[in-house]
């Protein structure tokens, strides 16, 4: 496709918010024709009539998970949609002539954030929000995030196609750069450090030039973020992301909470020399020691009760010659447990496994904390509504936690929030081979639109 169709914005300018739908169609046009215009693909343009309670349009869903993965789509059957991206700002313009279907009102908050709303029959009712994220990881899967974001568009379609009025006002969010720290759903909760303003995302866009791009703004972050206790309850359904379903021969995954997570840069400092002529007792090895560290962490994590993980996932030595002893080694620790408090007994034990080292290896090592992530417990009636409505359709369910970070536990921090898996084959995700079937997702969905009407009657 053309690289600079919009030159200013492709350089990173932030632009008015009043022109975003004018450039986010400018960048749709610049993909194949079948994806241009409002007009949805020919599946999209009815629904099936349902005799008692509705149910979604299957083939109307998929049809929207398809044309999704032509944004960005590999020749491998993966999606390659950077947070920021012209495949980005494309594929929320056809998301929004999606909402636009659906009879929802669009717009984009100033956090970049892409909303649709429908009115409720109660003024004073509290939004009842669904959604989830289009963005990917570099060469990733089709399914992850965009899942739950045409399931969404799939329940607000078909209450609009059924006429079914609520009481509540119904919102379909689809989150900025979630893959690159959830920063669209963590901005609504005030949990954007200035910092990461100048964090360079993987499509090469710094956090604060992405947001202004997608028609945010983000010197007004401030004003996105939304009160505890403005939301009747959010409702995500996403891909498991694991083999736990697919293995127990089980449809429907009702979540229990969301793990936290709290990562930290590590900075081993030892004494740079010469590979030669320096010998072994004489040396303070950097990286000897930070495989030291390694493996400390991987015990502290395998011995210590609980379900708790914690990984080192980056290493670079320093200077990094083969003929020269490592002085310093940079590398990233990341735990996760549905508790915070474990997180913070996890590492406790892994910072005095490093002080012996230090002591053992003569060299110096640093902590220094730059992510977290609140771990999220979804709520019980929830739990017990989403179960009942995999139930009443005839599905089977369990219930489990998640290991994997979602925008919704950032929601949590605004009430009451629930979660539905659907099976991912082989477990695999983050990865062109990545997927879930066309009937997985159709039920996920349909227990997702079964939720909303629950909670919905509930008041």
């Amino acid at each position: 496709m053309p690289r600079d169709p919009l030159p200013p914005v492709e350089r990173g300018e932030s632009f008015a918010r009043r022109d975003f739908l004018k450039v986010s169609a400018a960048l749709a046009a610049t993909f194949p024709a079948p994806l241009r215009g409002a007009a949805l693909p020919a599946p999209l343009q009815a629904a099936t009539a349902f005799p008692q309670a509705p149910l979604v349009d299957g083939a109307r869903l998929n049809a929207i998970l398809d044309v999704f993965r032509r944004y960005g789509g590999t020749d491998d059957g993966g999606t390659t949609r950077l947070a920021y991206s012209d495949e980005d700002i494309a594929a929320r313009a056809y998301a929004t002539s999606v909402m636009e279907s659906a009879g929802l009102q669009v717009s984009v908050d100033l956090a970049g954030n892409l909303i649709g709303r429908r009115p409720g029959a109660d003024p004073a009712a509290l939004p009842i929000i669904m959604g989830s994220h289009l963005d990917t990881v570099p060469e990733g899967g089709s399914y992850d995030g965009m899942v739950g974001c045409a399931a969404a568009f799939e329940v607000a379609l078909t209450l609009h196609h059924h006429e079914v009025e609520l009481g509540h006002p119904l919102e379909v969010v689809v989150f900025q750069n979630e893959e690159g720290g959830k920063t669209g759903s963590r901005a609504l909760v005030g949990r954007v450090e200035p910092f990461e303003f100048d964090v360079v995302t993987a499509s090469g866009f710094m956090i604060r030039d992405g947001i202004n791009r997608l028609g945010g703004d983000a010197a007004r972050l401030d004003e996105a973020q939304r009160e505890p206790g403005s939301m009747a309850g959010f409702l995500e359904l996403h891909i498991e992301q694991g083999a736990i379903l697919e293995t127990a021969g089980t449809q429907i995954g009702i979540v229990e909470g969301i793990v936290g997570i709290r990562r930290w840069y590590i900075n081993v400092l030892g004494a740079q020399n010469h590979a030669g002529t320096t010998p072994m007792p004489q040396r303070r090895d950097a990286l000897v020691a930070t495989a030291d560290l390694i493996r400390a962490v991987n015990e502290v994590a395998t011995t210590t009760e609980g379900r708790q993980v914690a990984t080192v996932g980056r290493i670079e030595a320093v200077p990094g010659a083969p003929n020269v002893v490592p002085g310093e080694v940079r590398a990233t620790l990341e735990i996760r447990d549905l508790e915070m408090d474990k997180i913070g007994q996890i590492f406790a034990e892994i910072v005095a496994k490093a002080r012996e080292i230090e002591s053992a290896r003569d060299v110096t090592i640093e902590f220094e904390r730059f992510y977290e992530s609140l771990a999220a417990p979804t709520a019980p009636a929830f739990r017990d509504i989403l179960e009942r409505a995999a139930t009443d359709l005839g599905y089977s369910a369990v219930r489990m936690p998640s290991g994997a970070g979602h925008d919704a536990q950032s929601m949590a921090e605004l009430g009451p929030v629930g979660m539905i898996f659907v099976p991912s084959r082989d477990g695999i995700s983050h990865s062109p081979l990545e997927y879930t079937a066309p009937e997985d997702i159709t039920r996920g969905a349909n227990v997702l639109l079964h939720a909303v009407l629950a909670l919905n009657a509930a008041g």
